[in-house]
């Protein structure tokens, strides 16, 4: 498959496919169904935009009472990464409260360090992750991922909600972007 950024045509290779990762999600459903159980609220935090498919997926086989909220943060300009700032920031009292981070992927994790460090001033009960993908070659904070959909290499990767500026969100499957 091709797709056109910035009038250059790019070739997008599938890494995982819609079923592949349907599959994938009820997996980590379960895990984190039995490691909260079903009684203990959680607070699930969503890291726009990206994430916004997987958590929704992810989100409906819970079987915890769940509370939803959002923040969003930028870290990328095209397919390079940069300062790290909050678009929308939490406005929400966690206190005390078991929180699940949803992303949609940890690349250099200096994005997850900085949310974990704001949400370190919120005096939660506990913080766990859950991330679509896991870039670990790229790591360059210590991060514990809690739950990883699939680990993957350097390269950038669109669909199911990750973009190359904006496009190719709706993708069904995730694919490698190709460059030249």
């Amino acid at each position: 498959m091709f797709i056109t950024h910035n009038n250059k045509s790019i070739a997008v290779h599938t890494l995982f496919s819609e079923e592949q990762i349907k599959t994938r999600i009820g997996s980590l459903a379960k895990q984190i169904n039995e490691d909260f159980g079903t009684q203990n609220p959680l607070v699930v935090l969503i890291v726009l935009n990206g994430s916004f498919i997987f958590a929704a997926d992810l989100v409906r086989k819970l079987e915890m009472p769940t509370e939803i909220e959002t923040t969003r943060l930028k870290s990328y300009e095209g397919t390079q990464s940069g300062e790290i700032k909050f678009v929308s920031p939490l406005n929400t009292d966690l206190s005390s409260k078991n929180v699940l981070i949803i992303e949609d992927i940890i690349d250099t994790g200096k994005s997850m360090d900085f949310l974990l460090r704001e949400l370190s001033k919120h005096k939660v009960n506990s913080i766990r992750i859950c991330t679509l993908l896991n870039k670990p070659e790229s790591h360059s904070c210590k991060i514990h991922v809690d739950y990883v959909g699939f680990n993957i290499g350097k390269n950038f990767v669109v669909g199911y909600g990750l973009d190359l500026d904006g496009q190719c969100r709706n993708l069904p499957f995730i694919g490698e972007l190709i460059l030249p």
